[in-house]
């Protein structure tokens, strides 16, 4: 066994920002990455002297062929969530850590709540809810409000890491689920709760813990105002999975949206509905974007979005108003407001018909849902033109894709799937870009006809037909 000269160290005066982690080369009033007051704080660090490797050791466990080592500690366990699950591929992991991020009011602890009596009762093994926002009375009252009272439920409200690691002696609990990570600060650490320093030695400590005796744990973490994970970004690194739990608080339907995951796909998304007595799932909320007209109203168009790999049937609707003076409005709600102002450009200019420079225009999705993928472009296109000319689009009509500048219909992804969902719910024709067709899906869904567009002004046509044909 080789040694080496042991390196020196000496202690060395760095400048750290509590809020992102910056290090500035000296001590400034305002950090000039995130743009805080008094953040940037003295910290003492230790550096080697020298650039000498420290002496091997044998390890504490040998390594192995992939053969030989068993993939049955990395099973998922299924949370009793559904939705949930879904995203998280199959479960919860024993060891994993996951890290829920969202608003406040969203609605993350009454997820989490249900989560941890849903395992309660299912996994065999109790669950530990550590508060360290809320009392253990104030998670009581939205526990019976809930129902998700078990006797292997166990709750603490703690703020303290060393306590914390105290209850998960006691307990013994298969999962642990730490509301919030931004609370708990760790002894013999410098900075303040919620700094950088803390939640980096917090989150560390708690991810050794979680791997060493096998506890699945959640740990919800506080966003900015820019909608990203609060805290040093290499929290997001310690953990196995990263979830994002978003939702308009004056709408019901909420989404986790997963970002990272190590144990499954990272792009799924989860569906949930919030209403007085707590959060359910929506294992099919197509039905909650959709408005059902006793006769057809122009102004509305039907797409399908893609939210991960679930296809959701979605509503556009848009309002034409009257003629102003000087700029009009562009309101939007759900959807791209620099989307609309481009297809608004293009369909006045490529079609000849319609005339909006000077009208204002108003478009929203239904269901509180948020599209910003260009294959809604299409039926804001359409939606705006229906509106605009006063003709209704068929109530058995969908359309699907990109509308580029010179007006063409681009092709997008997953067009198979988006059909079979349209499909699914009774939708009869399909306008879609070339190439999207039967031959390009594999095949068109029984019962749908599939309409080839090229351009705005054939979308328009075909559009004008099905609607005739309907009547």
């Amino acid at each position: 066994m080789t040694t080496s000269r042991s390196a020196a160290k000496a202690p060395r005066t760095a400048y750290v920002c509590d809020a992102c982690g910056h290090q500035p080369p000296k001590w400034l009033g305002r950090c000039p990455e995130c743009g805080e007051w008094g953040s940037v704080i003295e910290s003492t660090v230790t550096v080697p002297v020298s650039g000498r490797v420290v002496s091997s050791r044998m390890p504490a466990e040998p390594a192995r062929p992939i053969a030989q080592i068993s993939a049955a500690p990395a099973r998922a366990v299924a949370t009793g969530v559904g939705e949930l699950d879904r995203v998280l591929g199959g479960g919860l992991v024993p060891g994993a850590v996951v890290l829920l991020a969202g608003e406040p009011g969203v609605g993350k602890s009454t997820l989490l709540l249900d989560v941890a009596q849903q395992w309660a009762v299912g996994a065999g093994t109790p669950s530990l809810v550590v508060s360290g926002e809320e009392s253990v009375s104030q998670v009581r009252l939205r526990a019976e409000r809930l129902g998700a009272l078990h006797e292997k439920l166990y709750l603490a409200s703690e703020n303290d890491l060393g306590t914390v690691i105290g209850h998960l002696d006691a307990v013994r609990p298969g999962l642990l689920v730490l509301d919030s990570v931004q609370t708990v600060s760790a002894p013999g650490t410098e900075g303040v709760p919620g700094g950088v320093t803390q939640v980096r030695a917090v989150t560390a400590a708690l991810v050794a813990i979680a791997k060493e005796r096998g506890i699945a744990t959640v740990l919800v973490g506080h966003v900015t105002k820019d909608g990203q994970v609060a805290g040093p970004r290499v929290l997001e690194h310690l953990v196995d999975v990263v979830l994002h739990f978003e939702g308009d608080k004056h709408s019901s339907l909420r989404l986790v949206r997963g970002v990272k995951n190590r144990f499954g796909a990272a792009d799924e998304v989860g569906c949930f509905e919030m209403h007085e007595g707590g959060i359910t799932s929506l294992p099919d909320p197509s039905g909650l974007f959709l408005t059902r007209y006793l006769e057809p109203v122009p102004g509305t168009c039907v797409t399908v979005a893609m939210e991960g790999r679930r296809a959701l049937v979605t509503e556009v609707q848009a309002l034409i108003g009257a003629e102003v003076q000087g700029s009009p409005r562009r309101t939007v709600s759900g959807l791209d407001s620099a989307r609309l102002a481009m297809v608004l450009a293009v369909l006045e200019r490529r079609t000849k018909q319609l005339k909006l420079y000077n009208r204002e225009v108003f478009a929203a999705t239904v269901g509180g849902i948020r599209l910003t993928e260009p294959s809604a472009d299409l039926a804001m296109a359409l939606a705006v033109a229906s509106g605009g000319l006063d003709l209704a689009m068929a109530p058995h009509l969908v359309a699907i894709g990109e509308v580029g500048l010179t007006g063409e219909i681009r092709r997008v992804g997953a067009v198979g799937r988006r059909l079979s969902e349209a499909a699914r719910l009774g939708f009869k024709v399909a306008l879609v870009p070339p190439g999207c067709g039967p031959d390009g899906t594999g095949g068109a869904p029984k019962g749908m006809e599939i309409v080839e567009v090229g351009n705005l002004q054939a979308a328009l046509q075909s559009a004008a037909r099905a609607s005739a044909a309907a009547q």
